[in-house]
């Protein structure tokens, strides 16, 4: 289930703990990030990333109209992947891209985890979430030690999603949330 923990980034305090999807959305929207529940196509897991793709081509085609995005791919990360502790690793730091993130869950979980303005929110997204992270936010994404995750990438250039990283501390002192 998609959860949002929102702290206070000086105290660590708990702000907010929602699991309502509304209240995600409008939260999020707050600050900018685009969160939206999809109904999930019905697939075997672990389809071909054609398949998804071409499952979700409709909703894919109305978001990218609408958002100049100009192109879509699948990601898939599991915990046999050869790589996968490299890869979660490289998203941990907390980092900016010079584009919007937009990701679409189609099967498992991760955290994105953005530093917003004195807050730092916790958005666990899940099967049927679809979250957008504007340009320059200060966040970093974990797909937990066992990662298993199969998501929708939309972009319009893929050199916007090269990480800056910040050189902060943020997401050693802000782990996940779980679920």
């Amino acid at each position: 289930m998609s959860r949002l923990v929102v702290h206070d980034a000086t105290t660590k305090a708990v702000l907010q703990d929602t699991q309502d999807p509304a209240e995600i959305a409008a939260t999020l929207g707050a600050i900018g990030v685009r969160f939206e529940r999809w109904e999930v196509a019905d697939l075997p897991e672990g389809a071909e990333a054609e398949a998804v793709l071409a499952a979700y081509k409709p909703r894919l085609d109305a978001l990218m109209g609408e958002t100049q995005a100009g192109t879509a791919d699948v990601i898939r990360l599991t915990a046999d992947h050869p790589q996968a502790d490299a890869i979660r690793a490289k998203f941990l730091a907390e980092h900016r891209h010079t584009e919007d993130e937009v990701r679409f869950f189609h099967e498992g979980a991760g955290n994105f985890i953005l530093n917003v303005g004195g807050r730092v929110y916790d958005a666990h997204c899940t099967r049927g979430d679809l979250i957008s992270v504007p340009a320059d936010t200060h966040h970093w994404f974990d797909a937990g030690p066992v990662p298993r995750v199969t998501a929708l990438r939309i972009f319009t250039d893929t050199t916007g999603w090269t990480p800056h990283y910040t050189g902060t501390d943020m997401s050693e002192r802000f782990p996940a949330t779980t679920a």
